[in-house]
């Protein structure tokens, strides 16, 4: 006479329904809400689920709450015990939407207090404090005109350097916004003052474009035998190394661009005054860190060319202030982009052959380097034979990937930039700051495999000269149902909004690969779903260190507690 609800996966068996129960419940109990719990080998949730109960009956109510009770009042937030009975156990839909609103805030107030605390501590530093400079004749040099979100960067960029404590500043902005001459600008105010500058950058391809367009802006300025930079990577011969160290230790030189052999210990600085680190999200805050640690407290300018949805900037550069340039230079044309399937291909192909033709460039983006077995894509070595085939013979088809060494990458892409090879197929390698203008044509094989964020960062390598630039990405064999996602591409080249869907569609976690570096490991908490809670928590963090700056009072002490806990395992956590 009782009545069960049962749960698994029904089949048919000499035409009777059969059911392969997983999992069944009493109907009393039918719609309560009940915990998944992530599970280990050996365990089941109901093993789990009995034994938190118990816990959470013996226990619940001997937890300390951390969070003051004025922050709790204002907030609205219930009491930590209320909040894990609820968690684990609620007693409905809105006992639990009260109990999750609770540990969301605590997580984010936790983390922003953190970061409100190192912030603090960098302000209380003594900085590298420079004079204001003229840059009024650089500027009138350059080939074009800065648009206003640049000089507006320029501008906050110069009053945090005057401060007395060191500049701590996010410089982002979209591919092709003009991120480097304001990193070259700060460089010069720099050096104008008597101090060095230093740009880390993470491939040395990169590191030499740099070089090279910062060396004809101060021959052209006729400051170059003044500031005599210098390139630093690891191709330099031993020889050239021991002389660049020299000239670095002793201030013949003013301008050091490099990429990470530019915190080597045989480096030693003699007045280094500013950092700046290209690509932010390919370096660790340690390096940071590691980097700045070389000067007497330098300024430091991170840039990045990520597009992030200004919540998730919050946490990802909470101890920085923030610059954005949202304005691409008035001669760039806008991308045209489509999204096809690989029956667009031989169009695809006659086309690139006319953009060469032109004389204009092409990258074909494939997501393997070889054939793998058991997984179905295209790879950059079958591919390149396929076009030298399809292609006129005229066409130079070069190959580029991570397996390379570095000697042979730097070789291919100064072949491609110098346009002795026309059609370049690469793996996702040419994804970081590469600058070919001549380059038209962006084709991405399988893009279905790839992040949005990174399909924009791709699309960025093209549309950088006076030419009409197009992208052409191209999704897998029934992959029709993805390729709405890449429609998102499709309709807009604007980057933030296109990090803000792929946010959506991800989640954080996922956003740039940031989960394996462990930045974003909330227990409860997502960035997304919750950006108002986590603005709130900050305003919260914010209010509470202006009445208690070191949490020393008796109403603070288990608050202060709770934070070195966290800041302990954020240190431990090998990602961070």
């Amino acid at each position: 006479g009782e009545e069960y609800v049962f749960a698994g996966r029904f089949s048919k068996s000499g035409g009777r329904l059969q059911l392969a129960m997983s999992s069944y419940i009493e109907e009393k109990d039918a719609g309560v809400l009940r915990p998944v719990y992530n599970l280990t080998e050996g365990l089941s949730n109901g093993m789990v689920s009995s034994n938190m109960a118990e816990a959470v009956s013996r226990f619940a109510e001997l937890l300390s709450d951390p969070m003051p009770r004025e922050i709790l009042r204002e907030k609205e937030l219930c009491q930590l015990r209320y909040a894990i009975e609820n968690i684990h156990f609620p007693q409905g839909k809105e006992a639990y939407d009260i109990a999750r609103r609770r540990l969301v805030f605590e997580e984010f107030f936790t983390l922003s207090l953190g970061l409100i605390r190192l912030r603090g501590r960098e302000r209380s530093a003594t900085a590298v404090r420079l004079s204001k400079v003229d840059l009024s004749p650089f500027e009138t040099s350059l080939p074009f005109s800065l648009t206003g979100a640049q000089k507006k960067a320029i501008d906050e960029i110069l009053a945090d350097m005057q401060k007395p404590y060191p500049m701590n500043r996010l410089l982002q902005g979209d591919v092709g916004s003009g991120k480097t001459i304001v990193a070259f600008l700060a460089m010069i105010m720099t050096a104008e003052n008597g101090y060095q500058s230093a740009i880390m950058v993470p491939t040395e391809v990169l590191a030499r474009q740099h070089y090279e367009a910062l060396t004809k802006l101060l021959e052209e300025n006729e400051l170059l035998e003044q500031y005599r930079p210098v390139l630093l990577t690891g191709s330099n011969t031993a020889k050239e190394k021991r002389q660049i160290y020299e000239a670095i230790a002793s201030g013949a030189t003013r301008m050091i661009v490099g990429t990470h052999a530019l915190i080597q210990e045989k480096v030693t600085y003699e007045s280094l005054g500013l950092v700046i680190t290209d690509e932010q999200h390919r370096f660790g805050v340690r390096q940071r860190e590691e980097f700045s640690s070389k000067g007497q407290k330098p300024n430091i300018l991170v840039m990045s060319a990520t597009p992030i949805p200004r919540t998730l900037g919050i946490i990802l550069y909470g101890d920085l202030d923030i610059s954005i340039i949202d304005e691409l230079p008035a001669q760039r044309l806008p991308i045209k982009n489509c999204v096809v399937d690989t029956n667009y291909r031989n169009k695809a192909y006659r086309f690139i052959e006319k953009q060469v033709q032109e004389g204009h460039q092409v990258y074909v983006i494939c997501p393997m380097v070889e054939e793998s077995e058991g997984m179905d894509g295209e790879n950059v070595i079958d591919y390149a034979e396929r076009l030298r085939h399809e292609l006129s013979s005229s066409v130079a088809v070069g190959i580029l990937h991570g397996k390379m060494k570095p000697k042979e990458k730097n070789e291919i892409m100064e072949a491609f930039s110098e346009n002795r090879i026309q059609v370049l197929v690469s793996t996702t390698v040419v994804e970081v700051g590469v600058n070919v203008p001549n380059a038209t044509v962006m084709m991405v094989e399988n893009a279905e495999r790839f992040g949005l964020a990174q399909l924009h960062q791709l699309r960025g390598r093209v549309g950088r000269g006076q030419w009409q630039s197009y992208c052409i990405f191209i999704h897998g064999k029934n992959q029709a149902e993805k390729s709405k996602r890449l429609q998102i591409l499709n309709k807009s080249n604007d980057g933030f909004y296109i990090a803000q869907e792929d946010l959506k569609l991800r989640g954080p976690g996922d956003l740039f690969g940031v989960r394996q570096s462990g930045d974003l490991n909330f227990e409860i908490a997502d960035i997304f779903r919750d950006a108002s809670i986590l603005k709130k928590a900050s305003d919260a963090a914010g209010y509470i260190l202006s009445l208690d700056g070191t949490l020393e009072l008796p109403q603070h002490r288990l608050l202060k507690e709770k934070l070195e806990e966290y800041a302990g395992r954020q240190i431990e956590d090998p990602g961070l």
